[in-house]
């Protein structure tokens, strides 16, 4: 590095919670893609297809699955039993992040 530079900081991907609305880091959140079998989370966040992303906390998976916010998001409508897989899952999300 010739002298004088200061190092450049890392890049940092961002995200929006589908929840929330609130802009973080991309590996605080939790991925959720659509694929040729069917919607299902990702846990790598490298799986092939249209992603969307929402909070560790059950309200955002709510407000998420809440209407058509995450079914505009994947650009797809969700089947009734993908609803009801990724709502149970949110259940299993703490209430808040602590």
């Amino acid at each position: 590095m010739p002298k004088g530079q200061a190092a450049r900081p890392k890049h940092i991907p961002q995200r929006t919670c589908l929840g929330c609305r609130q802009v973080l880091a991309k590996r605080t959140l939790v991925r959720v893609v659509r694929t040729p079998d069917g919607v299902r989370t990702d846990k790598t966040g490298k799986a092939p297809g249209r992603g969307a992303y929402i909070h560790n906390r059950r309200i955002c998976w709510e407000r998420a699955l809440k209407g058509e916010t995450l079914d505009q998001a994947l650009r797809t409508t969700l089947t009734e039993a993908e609803r009801e897989t990724l709502r149970q899952i949110g259940q299993g999300m703490p209430e808040d992040d602590s």
